[in-house]
């Protein structure tokens, strides 16, 4: 009986901070479909209208705000592949003096939080001439540590007898990392690419700061020049209408590939 109690309260509990986080959300979707004059009204509304979305997509450039974050996250995203591929590789596979101490080192740069550095990046974009672009956006996050740590775990906890199988065949290195190791480590790169995205599709600060021009603007910078320029609070709807075109595309591929997302997590865990 206890335990029964017990169970309902940790579900109950869970539900309460669903709750917490799908409320707001379900008030953007609503106030994102609701007419304007039912938007400021005080009483509950069973109206519906795309028109907020319509007069919100021509009010704003956000057909280029998409195709800057759809480059800007997947040329982030292609280039880390490259970056921390052969890194893990090197720290794993590869023995050479002060490995670990190197390894160690690399690591602390997952406790410095990225705003940290935003004052000593822009000085070097500022000497690169890579203010207000798109690869001045992407320059900083060509190389992942946290990328590095968990594919060096997978790296490691594959058989040696693997690599010393291709060594006899006649392959290299280069062809034993991306024939054998870069396919054995498919879950760990499909998690990363998921975490990547949504970063860097949710990242605010730093385009903010080194963004001036509307053509290379992210959509999260569009959106809030967008909400500050509406006048008033009766500008809800539009506001929320903007926000549901910024994130719905990151949560329809998150229902359209739920499994595959919980399934590469799950196989990706870090052991020994």
């Amino acid at each position: 009986m206890q335990r029964t109690i017990r169970q309902l309260l940790w579900h109950a509990a869970g539900f309460g901070f669903a709750a917490l986080w799908i409320i707001p959300f379900v008030w953007v979707i609503r106030m994102a479909f609701l007419p304007k004059q039912s938007a400021i009204g005080s009483g509950w509304s069973w109206s519906f209208t795309l028109d907020n979305l319509i007069h919100v997509w021509h009010a704003a450039p956000f057909v280029t705000f998409f195709l800057n974050t759809l480059l800007v996250c997947g040329g982030v995203l292609a280039i880390q592949l490259v970056t921390l591929t052969m890194a893990a590789y090197a720290f794993a596979r590869v023995r050479f003096a002060g490995r670990e101490l190197l390894f160690m080192l690399f690591l602390v740069q997952i406790m410095v939080p990225p705003d940290v550095l935003i004052f000593s990046n822009y000085q070097v974009l500022n000497e690169l001439g890579l203010l207000d672009t798109k690869v001045g956006i992407m320059l900083p996050y060509f190389a992942s540590s946290f990328g590095v740590f968990l594919l060096r775990q997978s790296f490691k906890q594959l058989p040696n007898e693997l690599e010393e199988a291709a060594r006899v065949e006649g392959a290299s290195r280069w062809r034993t990392l991306w024939q054998i190791f870069v396919p054995l480590s498919r879950p760990i790169y499909v998690s990363f690419a998921i975490v990547s995205v949504s970063f860097h599709w949710n990242d605010f600060l730093w385009p903010l700061i080194v963004t001036n021009s509307v053509d290379n603007r992210l959509l999260t910078v569009g959106l809030a020049m967008f909400a500050k320029s509406t006048e008033s609070g009766a500008q809800w709807s539009d506001v929320s209408a903007a926000t549901l075109i910024v994130a719905a595309p990151l949560m329809i591929a998150f229902l359209a590939f739920q499994k595959q997302v919980i399934g590469s997590f799950m196989s990706s865990g870090i052991k020994g």
